[in-house]
């Protein structure tokens, strides 16, 4: 049976009164409390703490609706900690508690079967030429393995961290060299749940150039992304590149991505074809495969189940 799984922000908790249906006053459950630079500057790490131990339990709280509402698959936010990059977590003043109700939350997902997983942003790029930036990108990084730690996952791909590989720079196989070379800077806590994922530009990195450049290289899993696949193919078809994405996965459930182009949905060409519905519409082929499937619409939770109302399809959940 293959899950179905939403990104994030859980829309019908964090707008409880436009999503949800709830009476003015329900308070709302996010996990993307932050701030601006000028406002840490001023008010320090102790502010971040008190951001995070919120965003901390609302994680806990999220994850809990999810098993109660049949949603086993999660993506959580990279942005638990404001400003995480200006210090060590460990220094937060309510880490302690902090650690508690990640531990319990992790617990949590693990005693009901849900997969828990996270998509650190763009600026994370191993391939980068100049030292500074992968610097910063294995401190990114390590803070997401630290944070699963905290959470008790496994060091597996199968709660995954999941990066795009980064530029090109007019050369990829210097590139991807550049990449796995770097992949072996980092803690293990991140190399044993690093996978990368396929392009949407077709000057970047396709299923095909990731199977040869970086798995045959270093063994990690690659992500299928439906959506990204249209504009990066590497002369494969679908079927073919999601079998060949899905064959670096051994004996874990590969996770795909599936979004529809937001352009179509709203009949808008000046929106970028690249952009990501409200809900997806389409049947998700996915060729007889047993696959988790990561739904990357806007409308997170609600976007999976308008796809089941639409297709009566039994699949889509749990």
């Amino acid at each position: 049976m293959n899950r179905m799984g939403y990104a994030c922000m859980n829309m019908q908790l964090s707008y409880p009164q436009q999503y949800g249906n709830k009476p003015k006053g329900v308070k709302r459950i996010t996990t993307n409390r932050s701030m601006i630079k000028k406002t840490f500057t001023e008010k320090g790490i102790d502010y971040a703490s008190e951001l995070g131990l919120k965003n901390s339990k609302d994680l806990f709280e999220i994850i809990k609706w999810n098993h109660q509402n049949g949603f086993n698959f999660f993506r959580i936010t990279s942005n638990l900690f404001p400003w995480c990059s200006e210090y060590k977590l460990q220094d937060m003043p309510d880490y302690d508690e902090i650690c508690e109700i990640l531990s319990n939350a992790g617990r949590y997902a693990i005693d009901n079967d849900i997969r828990i997983t996270c998509h650190p942003g763009p600026f994370n790029v191993l391939t980068s030429p100049h030292e500074h930036v992968v610097e910063n990108c294995i401190n990114d990084l390590t803070t997401h393995g630290e944070v699963f730690d905290l959470m008790n996952l496994s060091r597996t791909p199968y709660n995954k961290i999941n990066i795009h590989i980064g530029g090109a720079y007019g050369d990829k196989v210097s590139s991807m060299e550049r990449f796995c070379e770097n992949f072996h800077r980092l803690p293990d806590s991140v190399k044993s749940r690093l996978t990368v994922e396929n392009d949407d530009k077709a000057s970047m990195y396709s299923v095909v150039d990731l199977y040869e450049g970086v798995y045959k290289v270093i063994g990690i899993p690659i992500v299928f992304d439906y959506h990204h696949h249209r504009f990066c193919d590497g002369g494969l078809s679908e079927e073919d590149a999601l079998e060949v994405a899905i064959s670096t996965w051994n004996n874990i459930v590969p996770v795909v991505h599936y979004s529809e182009s937001r352009n179509i949905e709203q009949e808008d060409d000046k929106i970028r074809p690249q952009a990501h519905s409200d809900y997806i519409r389409n049947y998700i082929n996915t060729y007889g495969n047993r696959v988790d499937i990561m739904v990357e619409a806007k409308h997170k939770e609600l976007a999976v189940l308008k796809y089941k109302e639409i297709h009566n399809d039994i699949r889509t959940i749990g």
